[in-house]
């Protein structure tokens, strides 16, 4: 809860799967969904874009791991021309997920292993070196044949395109070694491709299913109560306000409110905390989440696209689709990489015969094996699949991350600022001190108390409304309510002008005598948050003050251990922005080890003083409720919401939401996102040392075609490896 606004007393605070169309984007265009099978890769991205660019079609993008293309377009181009399109580049367009990998690449199993095989038989008879030279021909053809039915179309489509993609270099080295008779070599380069490639399909399957995994966490079918009967329903289908009842061991399928019985409800689908919480009526429940022992009846408040599971899933989704800076990094150099090893190579080919009078041959072959190497598959792959995995993981744990963007800043984080109210403390005040001043009546102070808060909804006034309802009497309706941002409120009841603030307040107003300031102190010294009543200054009226509200919040019980465990994995600072006195912020700063704590803060107060962070270590988040928080979060290098799974607007808001109100989660995230970054930056390095090593080997003549395709299919497979390793949750990594 924000700071500036909580202590100063007051405050107002489609029938067809794979072609959904979802809506306009603009005025004059349509957005539709395509389910694809057989993008793996860069190069099955670009085609789809330029055969879409060939219709018309200006915006698509395709997601290899979600398996989908969202493209943008006129209402003139019919969604079965797009499909056409996609389907030109060797992409088919899917009616449903496909069940398994296995079953959904039945054809290139099938000839990798055939190609394999002939393969192997044709190195055997070759080294009997008593077989004809037409019989291994014949071996080495066949073989190179299966498997260059996966890469010889898409080279032949590439070309039609004007595209200059690794199976086209592969195509090239393959016919340069038939025509040099290196049979052998030719077979095995495409062979091993052709294996590299699937293997790579299988492991951005396993980064695909781990997704799978979290978006199907809820039941299609609720049981309704019709009456005397339970029917299965759609969840689609139920409307507001029905009832539903969810067994023991079934998940919920919608947002709701419990009517009738009492159970523990595992919300880790959602939250990450498999312990489990109680329930019972009048409690919400979250669609995704599992009902333990105990049968409920519920109240559906939400329709299933606007429940709590629907907005994470679908910020999920969203977030696959947004590039990390490395990533794009890495697009980039693709594109101007390739070209230029193939112009190399090209020179290689022709530089040495012309003119140094090099075997055509030996430089011909050296020239094949560089357009091999040139090849970024693992430089490609080395990225996108370590954020997916990276962004399953910590949503398996309850943080929502929107995007590469935002997983990559989380690694760099230097400092932190965060707010106080709810998230270093409870947030849950109580009046513990009260103290009428100047012969005022207690009754006459709780009169005006309560008609000044109950117009707020603010922590702080919940807890005087709390306190007062020992009142009896008639509480007047305050006219003329106005807020004053981090002070307090003013307004008019029983013709007097009132207003409940903080010691700012009275202090600005003119108010505090000796005595007051004395008392402030005193309870200041004591952490606790003041609400000071009192007559407002106007006219001929000097203002005085009636009574003090001393309010207390409690430390979060785990919130000096998750100060610790932040230092422990490398924040530098951890400072907390609040609106409270400084006094106070200082008495909670040092019960919870916090670096730091400014108080008296103003909303702008607070972003100036996030600027500040951000000049001195770049990497900044402020923590707080993504709602009141927002400018502070918005100038911060990622916002961080606390609890998002109690408010839709945390969600929406932050760029980073802890859907648990557990400040532990915070340096869980920071530790996994410092591992996201290790494993994304060793990823770039060993790729981009494996191709200078080879390029290097190539030119001097120490590397041969199937060595080369090792080296790039190794470096692919073990790049994409090393990401899925993110997709395993580990203990947090302390700084040393």
């Amino acid at each position: 809860m924000s700071e500036n606004h909580t202590e100063h007393a007051c405050g107002t605070c489609n029938d067809k799967p794979q072609e959904k169309v979802l809506g306009p984007k603009t005025t004059n265009q349509k957005e539709s969904l395509f389910r694809i099978s057989g993008a793996d890769c860069s190069d099955e991205v670009n085609a789809i874009k330029k055969a879409l660019a060939g219709i018309g079609v200006e915006t698509v993008s395709v997601n290899l791991v979600a398996a989908t293309a969202t493209v943008h377009h006129s209402p003139e181009i019919a969604p079965e021309r797009i499909r056409a399109a996609i389907e030109s580049t060797g992409v088919k367009v899917v009616d449903q997920e496909e069940v398994s990998f296995i079953a959904a690449n039945k054809v290139r199993v099938a000839l990798v292993a055939s190609s394999g095989a002939l393969l192997g038989i044709g190195l055997l008879l070759e080294w009997t070196e008593a077989t004809q030279e037409m019989v291994l021909l014949a071996v080495f053809g066949l073989a190179t044949i299966l498997s260059g039915l996966l890469v010889f179309p898409k080279a032949y489509r590439a070309i039609l395109q004007k595209s200059l993609d690794m199976n086209v270099l592969m195509s090239i080295a393959v016919i340069g070694a038939f025509a040099i008779r290196e049979y052998s070599e030719a077979a095995t380069v495409v062979f091993l491709f052709s294996l590299a490639e699937l293997l790579e399909s299988f492991s951005v399957s396993r980064a695909r299913n781990a997704i799978k995994a979290i978006l199907k966490l809820t039941p299609q079918i609720a049981q309704v109560v019709k009456g005397d009967r339970i029917l299965s329903v759609p969840v689609l289908e139920v409307g507001l306000d029905e009832l539903i009842v969810v067994r023991p061991g079934d998940s919920f399928p919608l947002d709701g409110t419990v009517t009738e019985g009492t159970s523990s409800v595992n919300q880790a689908p959602l939250t990450g905390e498999s312990v489990p919480v109680d329930k019972k009526p009048g409690d919400p429940v979250f669609a995704g989440t599992i009902n333990e022992n105990g049968a409920l009846t519920v109240k559906v408040t939400k329709g299933f696209r606007d429940t709590k599971i629907s907005r994470v899933l679908k910020l999920i989704e969203e977030a696959q689709q947004q590039k990390a800076p490395s990533e794009a990094f890495v697009d980039r150099f693709a594109k101007i990489y390739t070209p230029i090893v193939f112009l190399l190579a090209v020179a290689i080919a022709a530089v040495p015969p012309l003119f140094f009078s090099g075997s055509a041959d030996v430089w011909f072959y050296r020239a094949l094996v560089l357009l091999v190497i040139a090849c970024p598959c693992a430089l490609v792959l080395a990225t996108p699949i370590s954020v997916v995995s990276g962004l399953a993981s910590l949503a398996r744990r309850g943080v929502l991350v929107k995007g590469g963007k935002y997983l990559e800043a989380l690694g760099k984080l230097k400092a932190i600022a965060m707010d106080k109210t709810g998230t270093l403390t409870e947030g849950k005040f109580k009046v513990q001190t009260f103290k009428a001043f100047g012969g005022a009546d207690e009754n006459e102070i709780l009169k005006v108390a309560i008609s000044l808060e109950r117009l707020s909804s603010h922590p702080l006034a919940k807890a005087v409304l709390e306190y007062g309802k020992s009142y009896t009497g008639t509480v007047p309706e305050a006219k003329n309510f106005a807020a004053i941002p981090g002070r307090g409120t003013e307004g008019w009841v029983d013709s007097c002008l009132y207003f409940a603030g903080n010691h700012k307040l009275a202090h600005e107003l003119g108010v505090c005598g000796e005595e007051i300031e004395a008392y402030l102190s005193e309870l200041e010294q004591r952490a606790l948050s003041v609400i000071i009543i009192g007559h407002r200054p106007h006219d001929s009226h000097q203002g005085s003050v009636m009574g003090i509200f001393g309010l207390g919040d409690t430390l979060k019980v785990n919130a000096r251990e998750a100060i610790q465990e932040l230092h422990r994995v490398g924040i530098s600072k951890v400072i907390v922005l609040s609106g409270d006195n400084q006094k106070t912020v200082d008495a909670l700063c040092k019960l919870a080890g916090v670096d730091e704590g400014k108080g008296d803060l103003l909303p702008e107060d607070k972003v100036a003083e996030i600027k500040k962070l951000s000049e001195r270590f770049t990497n900044v988040a402020m923590v707080g409720d993504g709602v009141n928080d927002a400018p502070a979060l918005a100038n911060a290098t990622i916002g961080v919401s606390m609890g998002a799974a109690g408010t839709d607007s945390a969600i929406e808001t932050s760029d980073v939401s802890l859907m648990q109100d557990d400040l532990s989660q915070l340096p869980k995230a920071v530790a996994h996102g410092r591992r996201v970054l290790r494993v994304i930056q060793f990823n770039i390095a060993f790729a981009i040392l494996t191709k200078l090593v080879f390029l290097i080997l190539a030119v001097i003549g120490y590397s041969n075609l199937w060595l080369a395709v090792a080296a790039d299919m190794g470096a692919s497979i073990l790049v994409t490896l090393n990401a899925l390793r993110l997709l395993k949750s580990q203990p947090i990594q302390v700084k040393g």
